[in-house]
């Protein structure tokens, strides 16, 4: 059976909501809770962006049951790889073990704020190398490091949970897969590409696939049709675009030739339940094993954690 997640989206909700939808989706029944990473919103219509790891440290600690996961942090440039590590340790203990590091290559709208950002083979090989720091010492180990990108002189985690944090690799090609499956990582996506699992599976990969769906529930379907175009239109650049631009500006300028109608032909928008299953079927269907639930809309969270618990997670237990 998939395994069904919610999505708190930092992007579009202020840090003690976020926490309070924590709590509200581990009584709802999600089997999992992801959270974003970002130090601005895709578009200013969403309004928000909080530091995610004092969500998770807070979140951790609010919940008793449910698991969280970054989804995903970038530990080449906003941090350092020896303080990722010694964030996600910190909050592997406060939840008791409940959390998985999950780790991407970045984008230029996050990243920038510190520096010039990279080129995407420079960002991958970046991204390899923190692996190589981040595995010892969540494993336990000091660790010494002269790399090419990041200087390690001496580094040694003091509190870890019981057991190992596990981690998660952003995917979306062959080369980020084998970085997956070499550090025995679970892989991330956000396309229902069922060769992305091909690739991982023949790499070796052993982990959870996780994938994650962005809907627009309400009882109104053009009402929702406007809400997805107003914060979420940029969805449809592809990934080779959202890494690279700067600013909210900058997609709000890429998609002004997008309409509600256009939005509302690839999100599930609308009160329709067997709709919004379709759309998280096309991920089970895929080979997806985890699927992180976006719900479009800051305000409507708390309405669609009451129907996620009493209509969309019963109908999508079958998948």
């Amino acid at each position: 059976m998939t395994n069904i997640g919610y999505t708190l989206m930092t992007e579009q909700r202020g840090p003690r909501e976020l926490v309070d939808d924590a709590v509200r989706a581990e009584a709802a029944g999600f089997g999992f809770a992801v959270c974003s990473d970002h130090y601005y919103p895709w578009l200013a219509e969403q309004g928000h962006a909080p530091f995610a790891w004092s969500v998770l440290g807070a979140a951790a600690h609010a919940t008793e049951r449910i698991p969280l996961v970054s989804f995903v942090t970038c530990p080449t440039m906003r941090y350092h790889p020896t303080v990722v590590a010694q964030m996600a340790a910190t909050v592997g203990v406060m939840s008791q073990g409940r959390f998985t590091l999950g780790m991407g290559a970045g984008e230029n709208l996050n990243e920038h704020v510190v520096g010039a950002y990279p080129q995407a083979v420079q960002r991958h090989a970046m991204l390899s190398e923190a692996l190589e720091i981040i595995g010892p010492l969540l494993a336990g180990e000091v660790v010494h490091h002269l790399g090419e990108y990041f200087e390690v002189p001496e580094a040694r985690l003091w509190d870890l949970p019981d057991e190992r944090v596990p981690i998660g690799v952003a995917v979306s090609g062959p080369s980020s897969i084998r970085l997956a499956a070499r550090h025995d990582a679970a892989m991330i996506a956000v396309e229902p590409k069922r060769e992305l699992i091909e690739q991982y599976d023949r790499a070796g990969g052993s982990g959870p696939r996780y994938g994650q769906v962005a809907i627009c529930w309400g009882p109104d379907a053009d009402e929702c049709a406007r809400i997805a175009h107003d914060q979420f239109r940029w969805f449809d650049l592809g990934w080779a675009v959202n890494a690279e631009m700067p600013h909210p500006r900058s997609f709000a300028a890429a998609t002004t030739a997008m309409t509600p109608g256009m939005v509302a032909e690839k999100i599930s928008c609308g009160p329709d339940v067997d709709k919004h299953v379709a759309a998280v079927r096309q991920f089970a269907d895929a080979g997806f094993t985890d699927i992180a639930l976006i719900q479009i809309g800051g305000d409507s969270q708390p309405d669609f954690l009451d129907f996620a618990e009493k209509q969309l997670l019963p109908a999508l237990s079958s998948i």
